[in-house]
């Protein structure tokens, strides 16, 4: 059997009504919650879920950075979604020297 692999839909914006979290939604339909594998990093995440043949697999870049111990997520009709609050403090930026 062959493994169709497919970048799901997602959907990545500040919460509406708290601008302080980061609200992410994934497209995953007809995949059960059991063969979803979510991962979450301050400044990036990775969905991998398979529904038979096919798997819905990407890693994608968030803006800012999060706090991904904080994050809360659920699983709905085929939607995860997941919010995690932004970092309060930022790492200084460094000034790469150009040669």
């Amino acid at each position: 059997m062959t493994t169709t692999r497919i970048s799901p839909n997602v959907c990545a914006y500040p919460n509406e009504e708290e601008h302080e979290k980061l609200h992410i939604e994934v497209e995953l339909p007809g995949v059960k919650k059991e063969d979803i594998k979510f991962k979450l990093h301050e400044d990036s995440f990775y969905i991998r879920a398979t529904k038979g043949d096919i798997e819905y697999v990407g890693s994608y870049a968030v803006c800012c950075p999060v706090k991904a111990e904080d994050a809360k997520a659920k699983f709905v009709d085929g939607l995860l979604t997941v919010e995690v609050p932004y970092r309060d403090e930022f790492a200084e930026a460094v000034e790469v020297a150009i040669q």
